[in-house]
């Protein structure tokens, strides 16, 4: 890597095609870098099901899943939440991979089922739905 002129280049000792590979691996990573610093990056969570409810307190998050009890998310260093209505939740911060970590870490406390698509997704994620029971039953019954 070299800077010239306000300008950085990334260069390689030679052809080999794993070199090309890594080349391109830590261009990128600089791109993320300097993308994080100067726009940020962030992912909405939305959260589906009757009851379901995202709310902060302080800089915390407190979701209402359905459990017995409401979770209560800290944020990390460097990560703050941001909660539209009750039911979308962003995730924002200046490294790429702390926050799809901890956006993923957040989902995985109730994700989305297949039956009756209740849970946490991202944004735009498409699930895929299953039938139930009612609907293999239904086929089923004469035997």
């Amino acid at each position: 890597m070299k800077i010239e002129g306000g300008r950085i280049t990334f260069e390689r000792p030679s052809d080999d095609s794993d070199i090309k590979a890594l080349q391109g691996l830590y261009r990128a990573f600089a791109i993320k870098m300097f993308k994080g610093v100067t726009q940020g990056f962030e992912i909405v969570l939305e959260l589906s099901g009757v009851g379901y409810r995202a709310a902060l307190q302080g800089k915390a998050l407190s979701l209402t899943l359905g459990f017995s009890h409401p979770v209560e998310i800290a944020p990390p260093e460097g990560i703050s939440f941001a909660v539209e209505g009750q039911n979308k939740v962003k995730v924002a911060g200046i490294d790429w991979e702390k926050v799809g970590q901890v956006a993923a870490n957040v989902r995985s406390i109730r994700p989305v089922e297949p039956y009756k698509g209740k849970g946490i997704k991202y944004l735009g994620e498409i699930v895929k739905r299953k039938a139930g029971k009612a609907a293999k039953a239904a086929g089923a019954a004469g035997g």
